[in-house]
């Protein structure tokens, strides 16, 4: 291997000088061995590899040279041929099986060349789609933490105000004026929790060993309040996710389910489940709806985020329709190691997605 390495490692000039040396080399072992021992098919691997290190138009330089070279061999060392025309297609034939290695060579490295060049391009994919995804995870946590940080308390404190205008009010025997300020305190504190919920969805899960369950659960009560919907949530074993990169994923995933089971399914109930089995977790969302073949746009349920987001952990996402109904989208992923959840960064188990979707 270190030999091999270190052959590549030359110049072009190197290795040509290199291949022109041996393809002599064989052309004196072909004149001592005589012509009764044939040694065309050793001046192949110079061509072969003069054109994978090298290029085309030195590959057949080498090509010819061999054909010279095979010729003054068998010339020189006394080849005996019963007419000129029998002499001259000897010559022809192995200067086009030279050639032919020369353009077969060439084309093998050329196909290795766009191989790579593809290889290089969907890496730089992968570093641009983690890159898009990481900084559009910062960009949500930065937002959820301004509205939970500034207009939240902005209208905590509008609320605390539209309080005590209540009771100004009150005291001051205007009850008409006073069930206008109660009525903007309840406004307000309702935008309030909306807000706290937007900034909740935005930094879903905390990193804690029960933060991915809590956030599914406080999702489904969300879901509830704001879709007048029945979702529930369940915990069917105990699985702690750690690592802040699953837990975000596996909540996207849920989120994302229920917002197409909401936007194209119409259903009545949503159930969320959560749970392990075996080495992996798995997470389940039910709805019953009027099920995937039966919705409106059923190319357009942001199936490949659901199918993406499962494979940058390593899983899968499947989604049939229910014999009564309904949709089940199912996602399972392998549980993350201890040591691999410490040392994987979000923007490296970004990196097999791309490929996998693609495919």
């Amino acid at each position: 291997m270190s030999s091999g390495n270190a052959f590549q490692r030359q110049s072009q000039t190197m290795i040509v000088f290199e291949m022109i040396l041996l393809v002599l080399v064989v052309g004196v072992i072909d004149f001592v061995t005589g012509y009764q021992v044939s040694f065309f098919m050793f001046y192949g691997p110079p061509i072969y590899l003069t054109a994978w290190f090298c290029d085309k138009k030195t590959a057949f330089l080498v090509a010819l040279l061999s054909g010279i070279t095979w010729w003054w061999a068998d010339f020189t060392s006394g080849h005996p041929y019963v007419t000129n025309w029998h002499e001259a297609w000897e010559v022809v034939m192995r200067l086009g099986f030279f050639i032919f290695v020369a353009i077969g060579s060439s084309a093998l490295r050329a196909r290795r060349d766009i191989a790579e060049a593809r290889i290089t391009l969907l890496e730089h994919s992968r570093r641009l789609e983690k890159e898009i995804v990481t900084i559009s995870e910062r960009e949500r946590e930065r937002i959820g933490q301004d509205l939970h940080d500034g207009l939240c308390q902005y209208l905590a404190a509008i609320g605390c105000a539209a309080a005590a205008l209540e009771s100004d009010l009150t005291r001051l025997h205007l009850p008409a004026k006073a069930q206008l300020a109660g009525e903007l305190r309840a406004l307000l504190a309702d935008a309030v929790m909306q807000t706290r919920n937007l900034a909740r969805g935005l930094v879903p899960v905390e990193t804690s060993a029960n933060g991915l369950a809590s956030a599914l659960e406080e999702l489904a009560v969300s879901v509830g309040h704001l879709a007048r919907i029945d979702c529930t949530f369940a915990q069917t074993s105990e699985v702690n996710v750690t690592e802040e990169t699953v837990a975000t994923h596996l909540f996207r995933i849920a989120q994302e389910a229920i917002n197409n089971a909401i936007k194209h399914a119409n259903p009545r109930s949503i159930a969320i489940t959560f749970g392990s089995r075996g080495d992996s977790i798995t997470l389940e969302i039910r709805d019953d709806g009027v099920g995937i073949h039966n919705s409106a746009s059923g190319s357009g349920l942001g199936l490949n985020i659901l199918q993406y987001r499962a494979h940058c952990l390593g899983g899968h996402v499947t989604i049939e329709q229910l014999p009564d109904g309904g949709t089940l989208v199912a996602c399972t992923v392998p549980q993350p190691r201890e040591n691999e959840a410490r040392t994987t960064s979000p923007e490296e188990q970004m990196i097999p997605a791309l490929t996998r979707v693609a495919a």
